[in-house]
């Protein structure tokens, strides 16, 4: 079975933390590496408090039943496991993130910020102190090792996770693994069953752990004591067309939830924090082709005066083709093609060459 642990040559007695979620996909991570005579320790990450703990429910990650499967998995494959209190780091880092851009009008991309900053960030510190050589995930990509470190999609296109993974620093995939990188979801699900890991048939965790049932808006008013303020939903041309209870309700590109009967179907495509105002529009007015760029994390050296590449601007979204130019104080802009649907100011814009991730930002606004 095709494996990135054996592409990166990884040989016996190295030390390992891998990252246990509690699911199949780590749980078969940390399988592999045993296997390949590597010395692992497993490791859960403690994001809540008890009784928040307790509200969580199977289909969420992170929950106390998901610590307690991982610690089942790593006593079944015969390795330490540690529970590690990132409540603090976590809520500074990822959660307050994620309201903070919501209460500016702007839509969070949380997962990749927890990428960058705890999984990647405060346990690879962690795994530094237990004197771990590699630390590793059951993310579906690939780093490539060819003079320098390099990442790649996964050979799942299906379940690839490379998009959220731009912001992770080129010094440090070299002390990164993605076990499963190279194997097909199905192939990992088999794994799991022949080796008899009980969270073979576990349900996958949705998207964002700590936002039960998906309800942002509700999540927002809990944390940060936000009350219902209502305001306008116009069209571009200023007209009032309905009444809502909080931008941080709506996303861009939304169509669902508008509350506003009208003989076209219509989608949000701007949000003003400041005034409390939702812009709604036709599909037509929802099609970009131009957008800047802010802090981008580059993984290879490329021509500042501009280069074509395709781009991503969400999870799920096909990569495009597009024109990069740098526009000076770090920031890009990125010009398409062809226009894009709900170009988003706060998800990221991913550049591709092939299977390779050249580099990637923050959409900061729409230009054109």
């Amino acid at each position: 079975m095709h494996c990135e642990v054996k592409d990166r040559g990884i040989v016996k007695n190295k030390r390992v933390l891998v990252a246990m979620s509690g699911g199949v996909d780590s749980s078969v991570a940390a399988a592999i590496l045993k296997d390949a005579g590597c010395e692992v320790i497993g490791a859960t990450m403690k994001i809540w408090p008890k009784e928040h703990c307790e509200k969580h429910i199977a289909g969420s990650c992170c929950s106390s039943m998901d610590i307690e499967d991982a610690k089942k998995v790593c006593a079944s494959l015969d390795v330490r496991h540690y529970t590690l209190d990132f409540e603090k780091i976590f809520r500074e880092e990822v959660i307050d993130y994620f309201t903070r851009e919501y209460l500016s009008g702007r839509t969070p991309n949380p997962c990749i910020v927890c990428n960058e900053k705890i999984k990647f960030g405060a346990l690879l510190k962690k795994a530094e102190e237990l004197g771990c050589d590699f630390i590793a995930t059951g993310h579906y990509a690939r780093i490539e090792h060819n003079g320098s470190f390099r990442l790649k999609e996964s050979a799942d296109k299906n379940k690839d996770q490379s998009y959220v993974l731009f912001s992770l620093r080129r010094l440090a995939l070299g002390k990164i693994l993605f076990p499963i990188g190279g194997l097909k979801k199905e192939e990992v699900k088999v794994r799991a069953r022949e080796i008899g890991l009980s969270v073979h048939a576990k349900k996958e965790s949705q998207e964002i752990c700590f936002v039960i049932d998906g309800n942002y808006a509700d999540f927002i008013k809990e944390h940060c004591k936000v009350k219902s303020k209502t305001g306008d939903i116009v069209d571009v041309d200023g007209n009032v067309l309905g009444r809502h209870k909080g931008f941080w309700n709506f996303t861009i590109g939304q169509r669902k939830g508008l509350g506003i009967a009208h003989k076209n179907p219509l989608y949000v495509t701007g949000i003003s924090a400041d005034k409390n105002l939702v812009v709604v529009g036709g599909s037509s007015e929802t099609k970009k082709k131009k957008f800047i760029v802010k802090d981008v994390n580059w993984f290879c050296e490329k021509d500042k005066k501009g280069f074509e590449s395709e781009v991503k601007i969400r999870y799920n979204h096909k990569k495009a083709k597009a024109f990069l130019k740098d526009v000076g104080g770090g920031n890009l802009e990125v010009d398409f093609e062809e226009s894009q649907t709900a170009i988003t100011p706060g998800q990221a814009a991913v550049f591709y060459e092939d299977e390779y991730v050249v580099g990637g930002g923050w959409i900061d606004k729409v230009t054109e």
